[in-house]
């Protein structure tokens, strides 16, 4: 249940937690090994960007992923490309690593 006091920043988090702990239960078989889910290892990222971005009214609004080894699965944020989501967003919450790291994928 999303509080009524709740910013727009705290109601989108809420319902992200909630469909990514339910991603999480998700298996797979062979041959996929590893499973990256930034909005776990890299939620306080995701959750300042939301909090700086997401408050505000809006017109448009673009949604989608860049899971891709150097945008999203680095930082937590939808289409971050790294030294843009430090530097022109201006995030800097820290990113902890996941539980298990592909070697040629590392979360750096």
């Amino acid at each position: 249940m999303i509080s009524a006091t709740a910013t727009k920043s705290e109601a989108i988090l809420a319902i992200v937690d909630r469909l990514s702990h339910k991603l999480a239960r998700i298996k797979f078989e062979p041959p996929v090994d590893i499973v990256y889910n930034p909005l776990q290892y890299a939620r306080a990222p995701y959750a300042e960007y939301l909090e700086k971005f997401a408050n505000g009214n809006k017109e448009a609004v673009l949604l989608g992923m860049n899971p891709g080894p150097w945008g999203m699965v680095q930082n937590g944020i939808p289409f971050g490309e790294v030294k843009l989501a430090k530097e022109w967003l201006g995030l800097s919450a820290p990113i902890r690593k996941p539980k298990l790291e592909h070697p040629k994928r590392p979360v750096l």
